[in-house]
């Protein structure tokens, strides 16, 4: 399907939301829910007055962000429309719209909903494409898992851009951290969208091998078969190019494994997605899977906000720092990525007169910087620095460096889960087996947690994620950021401010970089609004199904449509033959096994082994599940 109808039928639907005409040449359009129509609308209070580069402080400093209610009404319209220019790479590079999802069908879906809103967008395939031993044919429905509010056009997460006859989908961070209530058709701002089916939507895209390197694919000479299709390296040399539709197949196999409700943000070559997790996380330090976001602004929240689209959602950005982390020349890199890019100005012809680089620089909407997006460049780029991945700070044009990510980190701090009413003797009862059974040795403070990083071996959890972040310790530099309030684009000759590490904070980094000699750890994750992030443990693997039958393992989750049971899963968590059952079932799970998620770890138990009672099981169960806020906030709600 061409550019004349996905041009028209996306400007109609802007047409409904907006009034908007094809006449203004450019728009965007993001949906944001009233907060007064949230499911939760309350509100945990501001830490401090300033944060300055993570901690607290009452009065303005060197590198203060001042945190108040003007910077979390910024957050909150970032969290939900800020783009950072990642719309170029999805559509013109990796081609989500190219391939067998359209902007019609899209656009067909959401016009159908009339106005009813959904938590699992349906959407019917345009064109047919082939995922391993699965055809998708014209016509069938792919459970998306996007959410919709009632009353709305638009999913949650995506903003559309319309520019003088060219449409553009990007995402923000709402699409995976705010989801649709199915029973009330109101949001749960800040809850993670567990039946987000972001590895097909990638897999049926035009060009999945823009996303390759999140994939168990350790090395391109496998697809290296053809002695024609070369391209020029950085020092004068020529390398064969991967065979694009070869490589295309096995990104694309690997892409559809992720089980829905989570997203693999490591360029590790190795597939190994995370549950999405909650954006929940008032003192709920550090952050990541493996605690690796844990200095600079916010405790590490704000370096958590631009991992999102300094590494995840631009991937053309990493080039410059392939060499070390992927063994390849820039140029091979770049040549791999766009060889298959839908857009023909981005599209590397190997037998053309330009370099991958050449093509990406004609193309490029941000050519003072690296890769696609909007980003401020600090001087330890390409390499990282324990607060970014690879030295850039995503920012948007006409703010100061990196406001936008520290606007979000405190609107997300401000966010508190849903309530989830029960009886007090119940979760009285509830808090007692907790204490007694040890969970809060791990599992105490505001949030629930001792905001540490476990060894991998200790906690038992599946390793590889732990490992994410190895390759950048050869080249890591020490720990700066621009100072709050620099201005974008950075003059020339602007100083840096470096970042506090040293002592216990390194040594906890350094576990969670696996760097070191260190395995690589998990953190410890807060207990905050357990009721809306079921499935557990990091790779989301501790999983039951809902209904009487309450099936053990990820295998009914792959339906987008059946979402896991937060009481029953989170039973599995503690009770070891449940368990049992459920790491049975993901090693029989051929998806399971692809994408790394087993289940297994945290073996630490309130059973009738260990002296728990079947009531006295339940009762911890409903106590876990009603944890909504910091318990600083929950004692003052108590006492009011």
């Amino acid at each position: 399907m061409g550019w004349p109808r996905r041009t028209l039928a996306a400007v109609g639907i802007l047409i409904c939301a907006g009034g908007l005409t094809a006449a203004l040449g450019r728009f965007s359009y993001a949906p944001m829910p009233s907060e007064a129509d949230l499911v939760n609308p309350g509100r945990n209070a501001p830490e401090g007055a300033y944060d300055v580069l993570g901690r607290a402080a009452a009065s303005p400093e060197p590198g203060a962000v001042r945190i108040d209610a003007a910077l979390i009404r910024r957050g909150r319209e970032a969290f939900y429309r800020e783009t950072f220019g990642n719309e170029v790479f999805l559509t013109d590079v990796m081609g989500m719209l190219d391939g067998a999802l359209s902007l019609y069908e899209v656009s067909r879906a959401l016009t159908l909903l009339a106005g009813r809103g959904t938590a699992n967008l349906e959407v019917r395939v345009a064109r047919p494409v082939t995922v391993g031993d699965r055809t998708y044919r014209v016509g069938e429905l792919i459970p998306t898992g996007l959410d919709v509010e009632k009353g709305s056009l638009f999913p949650l997460g995506i903003r559309t851009f319309y520019d003088r006859g060219h449409v553009r989908m990007g995402i923000t961070c709402a699409l995976c951290h705010s989801a649709v209530d199915p029973a009330s058709g109101r949001v749960v701002e800040g809850a993670p969208n567990r039946d987000l089916n972001v590895g097909l939507m990638m897999a049926l895209a035009a060009n999945t091998t823009a996303y390759y390197m999140h994939g168990s694919t350790p090395s391109l000479d496998p697809f290296r078969t053809d002695p024609g299709r070369t391209v020029a390296t950085r020092s004068g040399m020529r390398e064969r190019l991967p065979d694009p539709e070869a490589l295309e197949a096995d990104a694309k196999v690997q892409a559809a494994s992720w089980p829905p409700g989570s997203f693999d943000s490591s360029p590790d070559l190795v597939t190994n997605p995370t549950s999405i997790p909650s954006s929940f996380t008032a003192h709920g330090h550090p952050y990541g899977w493996s605690g690796h976001a844990g200095i600079g602004p916010f405790r590490g929240l704000s370096a958590l906000n631009n991992n999102v689209h300094a590494l995840n959602s631009d991937t053309t950005a990493q080039a410059d720092a392939a060499p070390f982390l992927f063994g390849l020349d820039p140029e091979v890199y770049l040549g791999t990525l766009l060889q298959r890019a839908p857009s023909p100005s981005f599209r590397f012809d190997p037998q053309g007169d330009r370099t991958p680089s050449q093509v990406m620089r004609a193309a490029d909407p941000t050519p003072d910087a690296p890769g696609l997006n909007s980003y401020a460049v600090l001087p330890s780029a390409p390499n990282a620095n324990s607060v970014t991945t690879n030295g850039l700070v995503a920012t948007s044009p006409g703010e100061p460096v990196g406001y936008a990510n520290d606007a979000m980190s405190a609107f997300q701090n401000a966010l508190r889960a849903p309530r989830r009413p029960a009886a007090a003797d119940t979760l009285a009862r509830g808090r007692q087996v907790f204490e007694r059974a040890g969970c809060a040795g791990c599992h105490d403070g505001p949030a629930y947690t001792n905001n540490r990083v476990v060894p991998a071996p200790e906690i038992g959890t599946e390793p590889s994620r732990a490992r994410a972040f190895a390759r950048t310790e050869a080249t890591l530099r020490p720990p700066d950021l621009y100072a709050a309030g620099t201005p974008f684009p950075v003059p020339p000759g602007t100083a840096t401010l470096p970042v506090p590490l040293a002592g216990e904070a390194l040594a906890q980094m350094q576990l969670a970089w696996a760097h070191a000699g260190t395995p690589g750890g998990y953190k410890v994750p807060n207990l905050i609004g357990l009721g809306e992030s079921a499935p557990y443990l990091h790779d989301g693997g501790v999983a039951v199904g809902p209904g009487p039958t309450h099936e053990p393992g990820i295998g009914p989750l792959i339906d987008p449509a059946v979402q896991a049971d937060p009481a029953e899963s989170l039973r599995a968590l503690v009770d070891r033959d449940l368990r049992g059952r459920v790491l049975a079932a993901n090693r029989a799970n051929p998806r399971a096994v692809t994408a790394r998620v087993t289940g297994e770890g945290h073996a630490y138990w309130a059973d009738a082994e260990a002296g728990v009672s079947p009531p006295e099981q339940a009762a911890l169960v409903q106590y876990l599940l009603s944890l909504d806020a910091p318990q600083d906030a929950r004692e003052d709600a108590a006492r009011r």
